[in-house]
């Protein structure tokens, strides 16, 4: 077995990766003859980590792509759906039900579980970071931290989120754009000097790429800015990785650059700023002159959320193991402050505690294992959650 210790598709899609109980469920199933037994199983959580107060609902894409073509129907709220958590007195509300024997999707439980809380948890840390920015650049630097077999996912999450690009080819790939970055340590060691740095990237590096200098290698940061700007024509910007053991107070820091590069007539060059930032630091920074963030293990490393499949009908009729409630539910959302609702018809009045009527938000996205609706983007999912931070940074 000398090869990587990753799933590719086709063990995902041949049940490689899942857990082996299911397989031995389907087997019983089918040597009992209830294959053919039909169900609804809803996908919820319940409480959010880390103290979270709301959520993005990411990896829905990715489930559409591995179900397509099994004999079964399925409805969501829309990914990129920022909701609150349950709370004691509420009923747990679906972000997705599925409809079918449930020999014929069973085996898929832990890979789709796997594709919404993983993806969910980066997405709301990157939606979180990006609040904190308010409204700044916020570059995902984090795949460094993960196993390389899921840039893609981290990526395309941490984009949906709000981050406004991302490092891999992969990930760019995903979501139709380009990959960013500079350069790292490592180069400027090799070249023996910031300069020598500044003029081989310029020289080297197509001029499609924003020339960013990293400046905290060698000398003080303030230096190391005006030397890039000296050196490399059409600077856009610096960038400052400086280490938590020589950063003192990173807010002066950053005062401090940016001042002395107005004196010298270089106020149009940013000042893009990473190393250890998560919402917490960036909020202590965000109204300096700082122009953007790189963000990475903050974003990458977050929690997943806690979702979990549970069949609530068997063969039309309601059904829950002890803790669930049984029965089919439509899921609602005030579109207001965002809490979360459920009822057992589409068609009902649902109030939300802050006086607004809730709104059904799923809708069908696969019927008989063909997608309903057209698919949407990316970038098209990210516009939608910016719009909704935007909102909830107003409640």
């Amino acid at each position: 077995m000398d090869r990587l210790f990753i799933a590719d598709e086709k063990a995902v899609r041949g049940g490689d990766t899942m857990d082996i109980y299911f397989e031995r469920t389907k087997r019983i199933l089918d040597a009992s003859g209830l294959s053919s037994v039909k169900v609804c199983a809803e996908f919820t959580g319940s409480s959010l980590p880390k103290g979270w107060n709301w959520a993005v609902f990411c990896g829905l894409e990715e489930v559409i792509r591995l179900t397509e073509g099994l004999p079964i129907t399925i409805h969501a709220i829309p990914e990129g759906t920022i909701f609150r958590p349950r709370t004691e007195e509420s009923v747990r509300v679906p972000l997705m039900n599925v409809f079918g024997s449930y020999a014929d999707f069973g085996v898929m439980e832990t890979a789709i579980l796997g594709m919404l809380c993983q993806p969910s948890g980066i997405a709301t840390a990157a939606a979180r970071v990006k609040s904190a920015a308010k409204g700044k650049t916020v570059l995902a630097f984090g795949n460094r931290r993960m196993h390389p077999a899921i840039s893609g996912v981290l990526d395309r999450s941490c984009y949906i989120g709000g981050c406004d690009a991302v490092s891999s080819k992969i990930g760019a790939d995903i979501i139709g754009g380009e990959p960013v970055g500079t350069v790292p340590h490592a180069l400027m060691l090799l070249m023996g000097s910031n300069e020598a740095a500044f003029r081989a990237f310029d020289a080297v590096i197509e001029p499609s790429v924003p020339r960013i200098m990293l400046i905290d290698t060698f000398s003080d940061e303030r230096a190391a800015a005006l030397e890039a700007c000296r050196t490399v024509k059409g600077l856009k910007g610096v960038r400052l990785d400086t280490p938590g053991s020589r950063r003192g107070n990173f807010k002066e820091l950053i005062d401090e650059v940016r001042w002395e590069l107005d004196m010298n007539g270089f106020g149009d060059v940013e000042i893009i700023v990473s190393g250890g930032l998560d919402e917490d630091s960036i909020s202590k920074i965000v109204h300096t002159s700082v122009s953007g963030f790189g963000v990475g293990t903050s974003i990458s490393n977050a929690p997943t959320l806690d979702l979990s499949m549970d069949i609530t009908e068997k063969d039309g009729g309601p059904v829950s193991k002890r803790g669930k409630f049984g029965g089919r539910k439509y899921a609602y959302r005030c579109p207001c402050c965002f809490r979360m609702g459920v009822s057992l018809s589409p068609d009902d009045a649902v109030s939300c505690a802050c006086g607004n009527d809730m709104e059904m938000i799923e809708t069908e996205i696969l019927r008989d294992g063909k997608r309903v609706g057209p698919m949407r983007t990316a970038s098209e999912i990210r516009k939608s959650v910016l719009e909704q931070l935007d909102r909830i940074g107003r409640l």
